[in-house]
């Protein structure tokens, strides 16, 4: 960016979103076969190989670019990567979020859509930061390139708010 240039103006379509947390969130329903479990360091490369399928861009890299990328952040903490997990034990769906309250990354395998994934997900997210004392909860989507998504977020009470926050 140039000295006399502003902020660039975010990619079109793209809208940042926000959920207040107040008393009256939901608790998640987990859908029958599935169950919700914290992250653990071995869960990394799957769910890499998860962000991968589901956005399919290559804008992560490999996993050896990726996770030293992620885990070395500032705002990473494992206890805020939430893994939703099949009855084959395998990864269906994660939230992978930051210590400012700010969804990263929610992913839900395409095999496992449509079933409450995604929104339970979304519900543990809400409930982890108001219980750690957040006001409320912010990601980016594209409502156009991920329209069933945005669909979910508004659903779930998300508004959009500016950039800036």
């Amino acid at each position: 960016m140039h000295e006399n240039e502003g902020p660039r103006p975010p990619p079109p379509n793209d809208i940042r979103l926000r959920k207040r947390l107040d008393d009256a969130l939901i608790a998640p329903h987990w859908p029958e076969g599935f169950v919700m479990r914290p992250f653990e360091p071995r869960d990394a490369q799957a769910m890499h190989a998860l962000l991968q399928e589901v956005f399919d861009d290559g804008a992560d890299g490999t996993f050896d670019d990726w996770w030293p990328r992620i885990s070395g952040d500032a705002e990473f903490d494992p206890d805020l990567c939430f893994l939703a997990i099949d009855g084959k034990g395998l990864l269906a769906g994660a939230a992978l979020c930051w210590t400012s309250a700010f969804v990263k990354d929610l992913a839900v395998h395409p095999d496992s859509r449509r079933r409450g994934i995604g929104e339970a997900l979304m519900r543990h997210v809400f409930l982890t930061f108001r219980d750690r004392g957040a006001a409320h909860v912010d990601l980016k989507t594209n409502t156009v390139e991920n329209a069933a998504a945005f669909r979910l977020y508004e659903r779930l009470g998300m508004i959009p708010v500016a950039w800036e926050g």
